[in-house]
């Protein structure tokens, strides 16, 4: 049997826990070959982000040139992209290799607070991306930018009218992910063309929750790879991302926010 490929087109996180890093263990974790176009090198760990170098966007149309020209690519995870030049190598990328199952995460700040997209480069994820993705995963603050309103959604009906704008970019499904919330449960919504469904989950009370946004996009990347329909890559997701982060104090890594536990599954240790 041959294994599912998927593709992540991300910037790489030095300190291991977001990113590239977090998206190749993601994908390992749930059974998939995961290859990877990096755009932007971070210099950072889990108190923050200390320094960003930029993949020049020919170079990132090279990347994603030698990855299609070879390999069997079934999803695309699209993380972090900082500069509108390699956002619009990407989509000139998509088009021309027909990618399929397009997952699209806009990282526009890391979980210490730093911000990660340029200004010029957030419209161009409305107009390039977006409408090239079978399902966006922004979550609450996000969503905000992205529709440039300054009210972050905190009440269902705002979370869903968010999410409808969003759709109306162009994507098939938008997922708005309410870890931002507040309350005992975290609950995202799946918004699509036939309605919305709530996902909730026991809200974990934890610092380490680096990371969290890129592997659970990874995670429906990884599903919809394998062949599942969105809504159950979605719910599978949700699973995995929730059982992540509840094993997160296990790894004890970092000082600042550490990341989530993406092997949980194979560790047998309880604390």
């Amino acid at each position: 049997m041959t294994i599912p490929i998927a593709l992540t087109i991300a910037g790489s996180d030095s300190g291991g826990g977001a990113g590239i890093q977090a998206d190749l263990k993601t994908f390992s974790a749930c059974g998939v070959y995961c290859a990877s176009v990096v755009t932007a090198l971070t210099a950072q760990n889990t108190r923050g982000v200390r320094a960003i170098h930029d993949v020049p966007a020919d170079f990132i149309t090279a990347q994603i040139d030698a990855v299609f020209d070879d390999l069997d690519v079934r999803a695309v995870k699209i993380g972090m992209v900082a500069q509108r030049a390699a956002i619009e190598a990407i989509a000139a990328g998509l088009d021309r290799w027909s990618a399929r199952n397009v997952v699209v995460d806009p990282v526009m700040v890391a979980t210490s607070g730093d911000r990660l997209l340029a200004a010029d480069a957030v419209e161009a994820v409305r107009g390039l991306l977006l409408p090239r993705a079978l399902i966006a995963t922004p979550n609450l603050p996000e969503a905000a930018a992205l529709l440039d309103e300054a009210h972050v959604a905190r009440e269902e009906s705002d979370i869903v009218r968010q999410g409808e704008r969003l759709l109306a970019l162009g994507c098939r499904a938008v997922l708005v992910k309410g870890g931002h919330g507040d309350g005992p449960e975290s609950t995202d919504y799946l918004i699509g063309r036939d309605g919305v469904v709530r996902l909730a989950a026991p809200r974990i009370r934890t610092r380490n929750t680096h990371g969290t946004g890129c592997t659970l996009s990874s995670a429906i990347a990884a599903g919809l790879a394998k062949g599942a329909p969105l809504d159950q890559a979605v719910r599978d997701a949700k699973t995995y991302i929730t059982a992540a982060v509840a094993a997160a104090d296990r790894l004890n890594v970092g000082h600042g926010h550490g990341p989530v536990h993406h092997f949980h599954a194979f560790d047998d240790r309880k604390t």
